[in-house]
């Protein structure tokens, strides 16, 4: 998995690609973090797994939908990266669970060390700035890629609703990502 998600991010030709790859593999839990603490992907390398599903994900999204153009590009850097919000988020920890015997017993999980609490889709968003320049469609695609579970008042969902009519990317990159999670979270 990790070989093919830097296959085809190596693949995006943007000034400081390399760098933010570099990032990835060498200052960051990318390769091993979880993609969450205990919906999808919450197991070692969770993060990259659903990454790269969510990538295929739109793909077929994209091809059941042709009317939407997204440049290649685009749908690698939203499909891979909308989730690098996630890096160096979570923590290793243990907490007491029963096992089968009705015994406490020290179990692992994932607990949240957010450092930056800079909400979601945006973080996403500020976190790629700091490296590589978005187009407004991906940088609209990854901000509201959580569609309606991220918009909780009405000012947020009146936003999400203009911006996925001008940014048919939005919607598809919220789809990819819900079939990711929902249906390909073994």
């Amino acid at each position: 998995m990790r070989e093919r998600f830097l296959e085809l991010l190596g693949s995006v030709n943007r000034p400081c690609m390399d760098k933010l790859t570099k990032w990835l593999t060498e200052n960051s839990d990318f390769m091993t973090a979880p993609a969450s603490t205990k919906y999808h992907g919450a197991v070692e390398s969770g993060l990259l797994v659903h990454s790269v599903a969510v990538f295929d994900r739109l793909l077929d999204v994209l091809v059941m939908n042709p009317t939407i153009k997204v440049d290649p590009e685009s749908a690698r850097i939203c499909g891979l990266l909308h989730d690098i919000c996630k890096v160096n988020f979570y923590k290793k920890s243990e907490r007491n669970a029963k096992d089968e015997k009705g015994n406490w017993v020290k179990v692992p999980f994932y607990e949240i060390e957010d450092k930056f609490p800079y909400g979601h889709g945006e973080k996403s968003v500020y976190i790629l700035n700091e490296f590589i320049h978005l187009s407004v469609e991906e940088a609209m695609a990854i901000r509201w890629h959580m569609s309606a579970w991220n918009a909780t008042e009405y000012g947020e969902r009146a936003a999400l609703s203009s911006a996925m009519e001008k940014y048919p990317l939005i919607l598809a990159l919220s789809t990819a990502d819900q079939m990711a999670t929902f249906w390909d979270k073994k």
